[in-house]
């Protein structure tokens, strides 16, 4: 067979190689021989990473100016990283979301578990949202998206570079239509029932955030008759699946006022605007003036963005929840429902669940724990890569 004309780079001797071998998906700059040859490598290339006796690992992409200097993408060192092998793991991955769900509004790829290192794309429909967050992504861009095209028959591709990882990649924050023409307006999404509205171009990642699917659902059954709080709203996850549940009413809150206008819009499609109440400003502010109020609600749902985004945010980022857990907590009914999620991946299960019955018991109240959620199967989870299993959601009765 004809040698690839891609490059070799090589752990360092110290470096253990078997937790490669065992499906460990990152190799970082301190494990590799980093020389002038590899520093001069252009973020985004592709490679044949071997061990110290220089047996071939696999192909990786290599970024010398990340942490995450190599991310595999081949174990087979003679692959050819093409829009053949593009098309081949997109169609991997639609073939299981074929079987998950009814209509094309999923997560098509979650990056590594889905054999696509720092690629995220979701599906609306006839629109496929790109994150590119690795050099690799960014530099076959044109390929990846024909591929996408190929694979789903989408007309419309859409480069997202709002992700936080992109940064830390190098990379830049311009998104771009890469195929067929932007929607004029929001994509109306129907999950659990409830009808929600993504902004596919100026919302918040790629519009809508289909991890919370599982949980918005049973959500939902608790929330027959209930009145219900959806803390960090955004476009009225919660709100929007409790009141398609038989929800009384409900009351979402957000920072965001575009997120909120788009709840209602939501709920109006569904027929149920006068059944959601909308309040924009900062959460604890919120949960503290309702307290003082003498709101108390049936179900009180909290959904934050990642307190602890990374280890150095580690504590602070507990605290956030403890602190949050202790508000919504107060503004429980007696015999009600509180659920409180993390998409915090530094935060493990143990931490926030300590975090958050810390902050119930700083509220007086005690609880059971009567579910542990995760992310939807369309949000698989790479056995050797904690940080894919990011979403936790807990739900107790007080």
């Amino acid at each position: 067979m004809t040698p690839l004309p891609y490059p070799v780079i090589r752990l360092l001797p110290k470096t253990d190689a078997r937790a490669i071998r065992h499906g460990s998906p990152w190799v970082f700059d301190n494990e590799l021989v980093i020389d002038r040859r590899t520093r001069a490598l252009t973020p985004g290339t592709i490679a044949v990473l071997e061990d110290n006796a220089r047996e071939a690992l696999g192909v990786v992409a290599v970024n010398p100016t990340s942490k995450i200097m190599a991310r595999m993408l081949d174990r087979d060192a003679a692959a050819r990283i093409d829009r053949d092998w593009l098309i081949a793991r997109l169609t991997r991955a639609q073939a299981l979301r074929a079987r998950l769900f009814d209509s094309p509004y999923y997560r098509l790829v979650h990056a590594e578990a889905d054999g696509l290192p720092g690629v995220v794309i979701d599906r609306f429909g006839d629109v496929a949202v790109i994150q590119p967050n690795a050099a690799w992504a960014e530099a076959l861009l044109p390929d990846l998206a024909a591929a996408v095209q190929a694979v789903t028959g989408v007309a419309t591709v859409l480069k997202n570079a709002s992700g936080r990882a992109r940064a830390l990649e190098g990379l830049d924050d311009v998104s771009a239509v890469l195929a067929g023409s932007a929607p004029d307006g929001p994509v109306p999404v129907a999950m659990n029932g409830a009808t929600y509205m993504a902004d596919l171009t100026g919302g918040q990642k790629t519009g809508l955030y289909y991890d919370q699917r599982p949980n918005h659902g049973f959500a939902a059954r608790l929330a027959q008759g209930a009145r219900v709080l959806d803390v960090f709203s955004h476009v009225g996850g919660f709100a929007l699946a409790c009141l398609a549940g038989g929800a009384e009413s409900a009351l979402a809150v957000d920072g965001s006022q575009a997120a909120l206008d788009l709840a209602g819009e939501g709920a109006a499609r569904m027929g149920m605007a006068a059944r959601l109440e909308t309040r924009r400003g900062d959460a604890f502010e919120v949960m503290e003036a309702l307290a003082a109020e003498g709101a108390r609600f049936d179900v009180v749902i909290c959904d934050p963005p990642a307190f602890a985004p990374s280890k150095p945010a580690l504590e602070k980022g507990l605290r956030a929840y403890e602190r949050v857990a202790r508000l919504a907590a107060g503004l429980v009914t007696e015999g009600g429902y509180l659920g409180l999620c993390s998409c915090s991946h530094a935060a493990d299960l143990g931490k926030f669940r300590t975090a958050c019955t810390r902050g119930i018991g700083r509220a007086g109240r005690a609880g059971a724990l009567i579910r542990t959620g995760f992310a939807g199967p369309d949000h698989p989870l790479h056995p050797q890569l904690a940080e894919s299993g990011y979403l936790k959601a807990l739900f107790f009765r007080l």
